[in-house]
């Protein structure tokens, strides 16, 4: 049995990006940690905040909530504030990820994953994706506490979740293709994972830079209805939780990350889980 910690931005990013692959880890009985380095506080406001709730501690509970369907053992909070998008006054916040002394938080995510005993580090790639702030924050932050840990975890992998840009651009191919009534948000038209994202950078990385495609099919259910659990900011209505099911398999059933230090095969990933085998 293995640990995997799994280092995200904010409330809602790990059943997002990750929640198939810490669902199958947990199926196939690994231990799984999640670090959120944030406290979403950024986020859209619901209509229904109880007296004295906070959206923060509304997206706590919905972490929580989200957590329990994925089988994530411990979640620990990084204890940074939420920076916003780029260029809001947010990032700019005293507490803010995007304020942070690098080496004080990778020293903070290193003690937790030392403490853990991982085996596996899972952060963001170089731009965070699609350049927000925090994201940028949490590979900064997770590459130095790799540093940190280089003579304190023996063995540690390290993985970059990341999207394929290129398998993004044959989606949105598909999507258009099957009419505007029945894509996503309509026909997908209109956005280009090629164009532009926060950061200036296109989204996600290229298919060739990509080491491991892996097949969460099996757990779409879970990745679902974790998505669920984040209802401030995942509405019914939403991309994620309004295609069918058949749509929403196509398009996230399958996680994608790098593996630090591993030069990837040219072409497409060729590896097809965190530990080698398919």
């Amino acid at each position: 049995m293995a640990t995997l910690a799994f280092v995200h931005a904010h409330p809602d990013d790990e059943a997002i990006l990750t929640g198939g692959t810490m669902a199958r880890a947990r199926a196939e009985g690994h231990r799984v940690v999640l670090i959120v380095a944030t406290d979403g506080a950024c986020g859209e406001v619901p209509d229904d905040l109880a007296d004295g709730e906070s959206l923060v501690d509304r997206r706590r509970r919905e972490t929580e909530c989200s957590a329990q369907l994925l089988g994530i053992d411990t979640i620990h909070w990084l204890g940074y504030r939420d920076s916003g998008m780029t260029g809001w006054a947010d990032n700019d916040h005293p507490n803010s990820l995007h304020r942070a002394d690098v080496d004080t938080a990778a020293a903070r995510l290193a003690e937790i994953v030392e403490a853990e005993r991982a085996d596996v580090l899972v952060i963001y790639d170089w731009h965070g994706n699609y350049g927000h702030p925090d994201h940028i924050g949490v590979h900064r932050i997770g590459v130095r506490a790799e540093q940190l840990l280089a003579d304190r975890v023996a063995g540690l992998r390290v993985f970059e979740a990341t999207m394929n840009r290129d398998e993004m651009a044959r989606l949105m191919a598909e999507f258009a293709d099957v009419g505007p009534d029945e894509g996503p948000n309509g026909s997908g038209e209109g956005f280009d994972p090629h164009a532009p994202a926060d950061d200036g950078n296109p989204m996600g990385m290229p298919e060739d830079e990509i080491s491991h495609e892996i097949d969460v099919a099996a757990h779409l259910d879970a990745k679902r209805a974790a998505l669920a659990c984040h209802a401030s900011q995942v509405e019914d209505s939403s991309f994620f939780l309004s295609m069918p099911a058949e749509m929403f398999a196509r398009a996230f059933g399958r996680e994608w990350f790098i593996e630090r230090g591993v030069e990837p095969v040219a072409g497409p990933p060729h590896q097809h889980w965190l530990f080698g085998a398919a």
